[in-house]
């Protein structure tokens, strides 16, 4: 099996305080120090949950969140990156998706020109990886 680092996409699964998951589809990147990493808005709610509830869950993915055949169940703590991992998190997303991160930076440069918060205040999410189950 390949490294979810590897994959395309990644259902994110996080929780709210009362324990319910919240499922989201992410691009997903591998870091050298075995951990894996996102980027996404400082103010989603899925960084809410973060903050709240470090558990989560990762499964393989469609980009529609459509979980894939036989795709395991990855564990992990997810946290806001600190300042010396934010980095690493948003080469390695570059590297991995190249032209697509640049045309959702354009687009989010562009809504912040003409007024939106959509392209504001982005922030890397780390996650070290607890282990694997069979789901």
């Amino acid at each position: 099996m390949s490294s979810v680092g590897e994959e395309a996409y990644v259902q994110l699964t996080t929780f709210t305080r009362d324990g319910r998951p919240k499922p989201a589809p992410v691009w997903i990147a591998a870091l050298a120090d075995g951990r894996v990493g996102f980027t996404t808005g400082g103010a989603s709610w899925k960084v809410r949950r973060i903050r709240q509830t470090a558990r989560v869950e990762l499964r393989p993915c469609d980009r529609s969140g459509n979980v894939l055949p036989d795709a395991p169940l990855l564990t992990g703590e997810a946290a806001v990156a600190k300042p010396a991992d934010e980095q690493a998190v948003r080469s390695a997303i570059h590297a991995k998706y190249g032209w697509q991160v640049r045309l959702i930076e354009a687009f989010g440069a562009l809504a912040k020109l003409l007024g939106s918060s959509v392209g504001s205040s982005g922030v890397a999410i780390v996650i070290e990886l607890a282990g694997e189950d069979s789901a």
